[in-house]
Protein backbone atom coordinates (compact mmCIF):
# COMPACT_ATOMS: atom_id res chain seq x y z
CA UNK A 1 0.00 0.00 0.00
CA UNK A 2 3.02 2.32 0.55
CA UNK A 3 6.30 3.26 0.32
CA UNK A 4 9.16 4.33 2.57
CA UNK A 5 9.12 8.09 3.20
CA UNK A 6 11.05 10.42 1.67
CA UNK A 7 13.37 13.07 4.25
CA UNK A 8 11.63 16.26 3.34
CA UNK A 9 13.12 18.86 0.91
CA UNK A 10 13.92 22.44 1.32
CA UNK A 11 14.40 23.23 -2.00
CA UNK A 12 12.86 24.01 -5.25
CA UNK A 13 12.70 20.61 -7.33
CA UNK A 14 11.75 20.46 -10.76
CA UNK A 15 10.49 17.94 -13.24
CA UNK A 16 11.78 17.04 -16.33
CA UNK A 17 10.11 20.14 -18.20
CA UNK A 18 12.05 22.20 -16.05
CA UNK A 19 12.05 23.88 -12.35
CA UNK A 20 9.03 26.69 -11.70
CA UNK A 21 10.65 30.01 -9.46
CA UNK A 22 9.89 30.07 -6.11
CA UNK A 23 7.55 32.70 -4.89
CA UNK A 24 9.61 36.20 -3.38
CA UNK A 25 9.06 36.61 -0.18
CA UNK A 26 7.04 39.54 -0.30
CA UNK A 27 4.56 37.66 -2.85
CA UNK A 28 4.40 35.06 0.17
CA UNK A 29 4.02 37.67 3.10
CA UNK A 30 1.21 39.07 0.52
CA UNK A 31 -0.52 35.32 0.16
CA UNK A 32 -0.60 35.16 3.56
CA UNK A 33 -2.20 37.87 4.53
CA UNK A 34 -5.08 36.96 2.17
CA UNK A 35 -8.42 35.21 3.50
CA UNK A 36 -9.60 31.57 2.36
CA UNK A 37 -13.38 30.77 3.42
CA UNK A 38 -14.29 27.21 4.78
CA UNK A 39 -17.23 24.79 4.06
CA UNK A 40 -19.76 27.38 6.66
CA UNK A 41 -18.42 30.19 5.43
CA UNK A 42 -15.86 31.22 7.98
CA UNK A 43 -12.88 33.09 7.11
CA UNK A 44 -8.93 32.78 7.86
CA UNK A 45 -5.63 33.82 6.84
CA UNK A 46 -4.05 31.63 4.40
CA UNK A 47 -0.89 31.83 6.57
CA UNK A 48 -2.75 29.97 9.49
CA UNK A 49 -3.24 26.85 6.96
CA UNK A 50 0.82 26.64 7.11
CA UNK A 51 2.13 28.95 10.20
CA UNK A 52 2.70 26.07 13.13
CA UNK A 53 2.60 22.64 10.83
CA UNK A 54 3.87 21.87 7.24
CA UNK A 55 1.07 21.63 4.50
CA UNK A 56 1.12 20.53 1.24
CA UNK A 57 -1.36 22.65 -0.37
CA UNK A 58 -2.88 21.68 -3.62
CA UNK A 59 -5.06 25.00 -5.44
CA UNK A 60 -7.26 23.68 -8.07
CA UNK A 61 -9.22 25.42 -11.19
CA UNK A 62 -12.59 24.83 -10.90
CA UNK A 63 -14.78 22.43 -8.89
CA UNK A 64 -17.03 21.43 -12.37
CA UNK A 65 -13.31 20.56 -13.95
CA UNK A 66 -13.14 16.64 -14.75
CA UNK A 67 -9.03 16.88 -14.36
CA UNK A 68 -9.45 18.76 -10.67
CA UNK A 69 -12.56 16.40 -9.59
CA UNK A 70 -10.53 13.25 -10.91
CA UNK A 71 -6.88 14.60 -9.07
CA UNK A 72 -9.06 15.07 -5.90
CA UNK A 73 -10.92 11.66 -6.37
CA UNK A 74 -6.94 10.44 -5.89
CA UNK A 75 -6.08 13.63 -2.93
CA UNK A 76 -8.81 11.62 -0.88
CA UNK A 77 -6.73 8.30 -0.79
CA UNK A 78 -4.35 9.70 0.93
CA UNK A 79 -4.87 7.96 4.30
CA UNK A 80 -5.12 10.18 7.63
CA UNK A 81 -2.61 8.19 9.52
CA UNK A 82 -0.12 8.80 6.89
CA UNK A 83 -0.29 12.72 7.39
CA UNK A 84 -0.47 12.54 11.28
CA UNK A 85 2.62 10.26 11.14
CA UNK A 86 4.71 12.71 8.99
CA UNK A 87 2.88 15.60 10.76
CA UNK A 88 1.69 17.20 7.87
CA UNK A 89 -1.67 18.67 6.18
CA UNK A 90 -3.45 18.05 3.09
CA UNK A 91 -5.47 21.34 2.05
CA UNK A 92 -7.08 21.85 -1.12
CA UNK A 93 -8.29 25.06 -2.13
CA UNK A 94 -10.37 25.91 -4.96
CA UNK A 95 -12.05 29.60 -6.38
CA UNK A 96 -15.87 29.13 -5.87
CA UNK A 97 -18.25 30.22 -3.71
CA UNK A 98 -17.79 28.33 -0.10
CA UNK A 99 -21.46 26.74 -1.30
CA UNK A 100 -19.94 24.50 -3.40
CA UNK A 101 -17.24 22.69 -1.11
CA UNK A 102 -19.25 20.50 0.62
CA UNK A 103 -20.95 18.57 -2.41
CA UNK A 104 -17.47 18.84 -4.09
CA UNK A 105 -16.25 16.90 -1.14
CA UNK A 106 -19.21 14.05 -1.66
CA UNK A 107 -18.95 13.68 -4.92
CA UNK A 108 -14.88 13.10 -4.70
CA UNK A 109 -15.29 11.58 -1.17
CA UNK A 110 -12.43 13.82 -0.19
CA UNK A 111 -12.53 14.34 4.01
CA UNK A 112 -9.63 16.69 3.96
CA UNK A 113 -9.39 20.22 4.93
CA UNK A 114 -10.98 22.26 1.82
CA UNK A 115 -11.55 26.06 1.33
CA UNK A 116 -11.92 28.32 -1.57
CA UNK A 117 -10.59 31.77 -2.44
CA UNK A 118 -13.44 33.25 -3.66
CA UNK A 119 -11.90 36.30 -5.43
CA UNK A 120 -8.35 34.37 -6.39
CA UNK A 121 -6.13 36.86 -4.61
CA UNK A 122 -3.82 34.00 -3.53
CA UNK A 123 -3.86 32.24 -7.09
CA UNK A 124 -3.11 36.10 -9.14
CA UNK A 125 -0.10 36.93 -5.70
CA UNK A 126 1.33 33.46 -6.44
CA UNK A 127 1.47 34.21 -10.43
CA UNK A 128 -0.91 31.31 -11.45
CA UNK A 129 -1.93 31.24 -14.72
CA UNK A 130 -4.87 31.82 -16.77
CA UNK A 131 -5.49 30.07 -19.76
CA UNK A 132 -4.25 26.99 -21.30
CA UNK A 133 -0.36 26.60 -22.12
CA UNK A 134 -0.46 23.90 -25.24
CA UNK A 135 3.53 24.57 -25.72
CA UNK A 136 3.61 22.11 -22.66
CA UNK A 137 2.47 18.15 -24.00
CA UNK A 138 1.99 16.81 -20.47
CA UNK A 139 -0.72 14.22 -18.59
CA UNK A 140 -2.08 13.73 -15.20
CA UNK A 141 -1.43 10.53 -13.70
CA UNK A 142 -4.62 10.85 -12.04
CA UNK A 143 -6.81 11.86 -14.73
CA UNK A 144 -8.59 9.14 -16.48
CA UNK A 145 -11.14 10.72 -18.76
CA UNK A 146 -10.44 12.09 -22.25
CA UNK A 147 -10.66 15.74 -22.83
CA UNK A 148 -14.00 15.14 -24.76
CA UNK A 149 -15.82 12.80 -22.01
CA UNK A 150 -14.41 14.81 -18.86
CA UNK A 151 -15.38 18.22 -20.72
CA UNK A 152 -19.07 16.65 -21.42
CA UNK A 153 -19.45 15.12 -18.27
CA UNK A 154 -18.09 19.19 -16.65
CA UNK A 155 -20.99 20.58 -18.55
CA UNK A 156 -23.55 17.96 -17.69
CA UNK A 157 -22.72 18.75 -14.16
CA UNK A 158 -23.41 22.27 -14.51
CA UNK A 159 -26.77 21.80 -16.40
CA UNK A 160 -28.12 19.68 -13.49
CA UNK A 161 -26.87 21.52 -11.04
CA UNK A 162 -29.08 24.38 -8.91
CA UNK A 163 -27.79 26.71 -10.84
CA UNK A 164 -25.92 27.02 -14.24
CA UNK A 165 -22.04 28.08 -12.30
CA UNK A 166 -18.89 27.16 -13.40
CA UNK A 167 -17.74 27.14 -9.68
CA UNK A 168 -14.60 29.38 -10.43
CA UNK A 169 -13.03 30.87 -13.32
CA UNK A 170 -12.85 28.12 -16.22
CA UNK A 171 -9.35 29.80 -17.53
CA UNK A 172 -8.08 29.72 -14.00
CA UNK A 173 -5.31 27.15 -13.53
CA UNK A 174 -3.68 25.80 -10.30
CA UNK A 175 -1.17 24.46 -8.78
CA UNK A 176 0.86 22.99 -5.43
CA UNK A 177 3.33 24.02 -2.92
CA UNK A 178 4.42 22.49 0.37
CA UNK A 179 4.62 25.06 3.23
CA UNK A 180 5.58 25.89 6.68
CA UNK A 181 5.98 26.25 9.80
CA UNK A 182 6.13 29.88 9.18
CA UNK A 183 7.41 31.26 5.62
CA UNK A 184 9.50 28.16 4.68
CA UNK A 185 8.52 27.10 0.53
CA UNK A 186 10.03 23.30 0.63
CA UNK A 187 7.91 23.39 -2.86
CA UNK A 188 6.15 24.99 -5.82
CA UNK A 189 4.91 23.81 -9.02
CA UNK A 190 2.65 26.05 -10.98
CA UNK A 191 0.32 24.30 -13.29
CA UNK A 192 0.52 25.50 -17.01
CA UNK A 193 -3.05 23.78 -18.28
CA UNK A 194 -5.36 20.97 -16.97
CA UNK A 195 -3.40 18.27 -17.31
CA UNK A 196 -0.10 19.76 -15.49
CA UNK A 197 -0.67 18.24 -11.97
CA UNK A 198 2.29 17.09 -9.93
CA UNK A 199 1.77 13.01 -9.04
CA UNK A 200 0.61 13.19 -5.57
CA UNK A 201 3.60 10.43 -5.15
CA UNK A 202 5.93 13.32 -5.55
CA UNK A 203 4.53 15.89 -3.48
CA UNK A 204 4.01 13.50 -1.04
CA UNK A 205 7.51 12.27 -1.22
CA UNK A 206 8.93 15.72 -0.75
CA UNK A 207 6.75 16.26 2.12
CA UNK A 208 8.01 13.19 3.64
CA UNK A 209 4.35 11.53 4.04
CA UNK A 210 4.55 7.97 3.03
CA UNK A 211 3.09 7.46 -0.68
CA UNK A 212 0.34 5.81 -2.14
CA UNK A 213 -0.75 2.64 -4.55
CA UNK A 214 -3.10 4.59 -6.79
CA UNK A 215 -2.91 1.67 -9.25
CA UNK A 216 -5.20 -0.74 -7.58
CA UNK A 217 -2.58 -3.24 -8.05
CA UNK A 218 -1.09 -5.29 -5.71
CA UNK A 219 2.27 -5.05 -5.16
CA UNK A 220 5.15 -7.04 -4.88
CA UNK A 221 6.98 -7.05 -1.59
CA UNK A 222 10.22 -8.74 -1.39
CA UNK A 223 11.20 -10.70 1.49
Amino acid sequence: MAGRPASPVTQQVGRTRGCEQRPEAAELREAARCRVVDADGRSIPFEALYGEQKAIVVFVRNFLCYACKEYVEDLAKVPKAFLQEANVRLIVIGQSSYHHIKHFCSLTGYTHEMYVDPQREIYKTLGMKRGEGNSVSVRSPHVKSNMFLGSFKSMWRAMTGPVFDFQGDPAQQGGALILGPGNEVHFLHLDKNRLDHVPINTVLQLAGVKTVNFTNKPQIIDI
